[in-house]
């Protein structure tokens, strides 16, 4: 076992005092108005920007904003597209902010589109998996939801009350899922952590819905990425963070009943993007453009249908 996670007593779930103790020690490391509102204003004259809402924690430092493709249509097929759910899960924001600007207006006559780059912005400003609550918006897509986040991305695509054919939710791997997040998991939930257990994916994969998989779809987005970068390869056990390899480079998780982002809605397309920036074969350009190449590759398989 590693040594225990600074923060609370080995075997005791946190409590409120932990809880502060770990707030306590979260920084600012970037700027959400900066690094991403700045480039939503600069989509403003060629898309529909949209505020849906404002974090508690600050509302002018931390709004909430769609993008939507311009002059919907009752008789197009609608695509949700979120990022930053993990907010310090870069590429999932950069990515989407690019397919923006340099690729969806391709996409415009034949789709609706409707962008969420950053659901978590103050877990992009402090570069971390949970909000200021050490509550996970990625496993919080419920009815009466913990996490402001997840509860404001829900509301906003309810209202929007048209059915989406995919839904797209883009997250990269870095090697902090090891460091840092999974042992704050475990010592919150006060759990042991056993860090030679603990692998990361070198590589892009994809997790489809098991309760309604889509093996060619899955496989239109790994064969797209697959000119960008590497795809993951399954570890000795045949497995990818503990999910069995389905086809190369993809698992799959139950979303709805996880409570995972790709859950939300009733899509019958839904993928979840993983990306490795930290890897020695990738950089960060590379996974912006592997989001890129994941999002047209479903879109094209869609189109071809």
């Amino acid at each position: 076992m590693t040594p225990f996670y600074p923060i609370g007593t080995p075997g005791t779930p946190w409590g409120e005092h932990e809880k502060a103790q770990w707030l306590a020690s979260i920084s600012v490391q970037r700027s959400y108005q900066h690094e991403v509102v700045s480039k939503i204003d600069a989509l403003r004259d060629r898309f529909d920007v949209e505020q849906y809402g404002t974090l508690p924690y600050d509302g002018a430092r931390f709004p909430l904003f769609a993008i939507k493709t311009r002059d919907w249509r009752q008789s197009r097929p609608k695509v949700l597209i979120t990022g930053g759910v993990h907010g310090y899960e870069t590429s999932g924001v950069q990515g989407a902010l690019a397919f923006l600007d340099t690729t969806a207006e391709q996409y415009a006559g034949q789709f609706d589109i409707v962008v969420l780059p950053c659901i978590s912005p103050w877990g992009y400003e402090v570069i971390n998996r949970w909000n200021p609550l050490c509550v996970d918006p990625n496993r919080s897509f419920r009815a009466n939801s913990p996490s402001p986040e997840a509860a404001a991305a829900m509301a906003f695509v309810a209202d929007l009350e048209c059915p989406f054919l995919a839904h797209l939710d883009l997250h990269e791997t870095t090697d902090s899922d090891k460091t840092e997040f999974r042992p704050a998991l475990a010592a919150r939930d006060g759990k042991p952590f056993d860090v030679n257990k603990e692998g990361i994916p070198d590589g892009f994969y994809t997790v489809d819905d098991s309760e309604r998989a889509t093996p060619a779809f899955q496989k239109a987005i790994i064969d797209a990425v697959r000119q960008v970068t590497h795809i993951a390869p399954p570890d000795e056990n045949g497995q990818i963070i503990g999910a069995r390899v389905e086809q190369d480079g993809v698992i799959h998780y139950p979303k709805k009943s996880l409570f995972l982002c790709g859950g939300m809605t009733d899509a019958p397309y839904v993928t979840t993007t993983e990306v490795y920036p930290d890897s020695p074969k990738a950089s960060p350009e590379q996974c912006n453009l592997a989001q890129i190449a994941a999002i047209t590759g479903a879109l094209n398989h869609l189109l071809a249908r």
